[in-house]
């Protein structure tokens, strides 16, 4: 099996390699079978006269069940290329990856300003208020005069019932109680059809708790008391809000791992950006991308029932946990001095006793 990597922009390099490391240890261990090969994205590709995301790339990313991508620094891309999509958001379109799952769990030894916390946030990924989601053409977002600037959201019953499987199908495996946020008493058109999709999914699955709060106070609540979550479902825009605070509290975004799935396909990807004022430094840490492997292992054994995959994405998890228990294995972001070098070392290790 081929992973793909596509190291991308800013620390990418450096957390690529560091989690291509205990990855190429696990693969020995499990036999797993793993090739790994990989290919220039992002300035890389700029730099070679290709565009950030080339067309070859692209197909290979289709025809590869395991991809890691890195993230991407658009906005420091040249003024030839800063019109061209970005390799992620061409990735999500092309393989239409519609779930983006974020989990966030407290660790031992981790800091964290939760003291007990264990939940996935279940984002839809391809609408809402994100203006280049929004229209088969152009953007969502437009300036009649001057001095007005609008937004158009968009939200449509597909959209909703397939996140909504996703996370009502998580939560059955997990602790059986879905989340559903929403900003309906404002938002009542599309957040009403959001909710009345999202409300017959789960009519599907009796088995599963099923409560709705308003997106302020679930911002409220997540500090408040992370522990009674389990599988959150919501929309874009609050998606991408909720999650960032949750991997916040659960110890920073260099904890922050996530998958972009759909039906067919995943890609692990962090969800942190490019941090390029640390790049190069041997500063950032691994951790996100790495549970972002995990779960992509993890993905693709309950699909294939593949019970060698499974148990190799449950020992990388074990592994990593050990990693992050030892405050010598942390880096700056978590209050250690560890680099970014030295943790990939840590977690091989770990991964091959």
């Amino acid at each position: 099996m081929k992973i793909l990597i596509l190291p991308g922009d800013g620390i990418g390099a450096e957390i690529t390699a560091a989690t291509r490391l205990p990855l190429e240890v696990l693969d020995r261990k499990f036999a797993l079978g793993l090739e790994f090969v990989e290919r220039d994205i992002g300035m890389a590709a700029i730099e070679k006269g290709l565009d950030p995301m080339p067309d070859a790339i692209m197909e290979e990313v289709r025809a590869t069940p395991f991809t890691m991508l890195g993230p991407v620094s658009t906005m420091e891309y040249p003024p030839g290329a800063q019109h061209l999509p970005s390799p992620s958001s061409l990735i999500r379109d092309n393989l239409d990856l519609f779930a983006n799952i974020r989990p966030s769990r407290t660790r031992p030894g981790v800091p964290s300003v939760a003291k007990q916390m264990d939940l996935v946030i279940v984002r839809e990924n391809t609408e809402g208020f994100y203006a280049v989601r929004t229209m088969f053409e152009g953007k969502g977002e437009f300036m009649p005069t001057p001095d007005l600037a609008m937004s158009m959201r968009k939200i449509t019953v597909q959209g909703s019932r397939r996140i909504a499987k996703v996370a009502f199908d998580l939560a059955r495996a997990r602790r059986k109680k879905v989340t559903v946020v929403h900003k309906g008493n404002v938002l009542r058109i599309t957040d009403g059809l959001f909710l009345r999709e999202v409300r017959s999914v789960a009519q599907d699955y009796p088995d599963v708790e099923t409560e709705e709060i308003i997106v302020d106070a679930m911002a409220a609540l997540l500090i408040r008391r992370p522990e009674s979550f389990d599988v959150v479902v919501t929309t874009n825009l609050f998606g991408d809000i909720l999650s960032d605070e949750a991997a916040e509290l659960s110890g920073g975004l260099g904890l922050g791992g996530s998958i972009n799935a759909s039906n067919d396909h995943a890609v692990a990807q962090a969800a942190h950006g490019s941090a390029p004022d640390i790049a190069n430094q041997n500063k950032a840490n691994p951790t996100a991308l790495v549970i972002s492997v995990q779960m992509l292992l993890k993905w693709h054994a309950n699909r294939s029932g593949n019970n060698q995959l499974a148990s190799a994405a449950a020992h990388l998890e074990t592994a990593l946990d050990d990693v992050l228990a030892d405050p010598a294995n942390h880096t700056v972001d978590i209050g250690g001095n560890a680099g970014t070098d030295q943790f990939g070392e840590a977690l091989a290790r770990a991964v091959d006793q």
